[in-house]
């Protein structure tokens, strides 16, 4: 019967392990969805993302509408009001609600 006592411990000590790397996975997770998108990022760059909307040359992107930026745009991933959020064309990284890219979509 000793061969059963352990067993339950055994089993605490390895849920106890499962659930302290799960909190580990989500808080690694958490920082790096934190990372904010790098105007100098290829990507960034290829879409002409800027982090603050009102210096988007508007010469150069004639689409770009007076009020446009990453806050009221259909990619925003984040509660109104935020000052940052994701966005799935930069993918574990946020962009700030003020920012503005080319690939800027309405908000319906």
């Amino acid at each position: 019967m000793s061969r059963f006592t352990s067993t339950p411990s055994t089993r605490r000590v390895f849920m106890m392990q499962v659930a302290t790397a799960a909190t580990a996975v989500l808080a690694v997770g958490e920082a790096a969805a934190q990372a904010m998108v790098d105007e100098k990022d290829p990507q960034a760059a290829g879409l002409a993302y800027k982090a603050d909307a009102s210096k988007v040359d508007k010469a150069k992107f004639p689409k770009m509408a007076a009020g446009a930026n990453c806050a009221n745009c259909a990619l925003f991933q984040a509660k109104a009001g935020a000052a940052a959020g994701g966005c799935p064309l930069f993918a574990g990284k946020q962009v700030t609600a003020k920012g503005w890219c080319s690939a800027w979509a309405k908000k319906a």
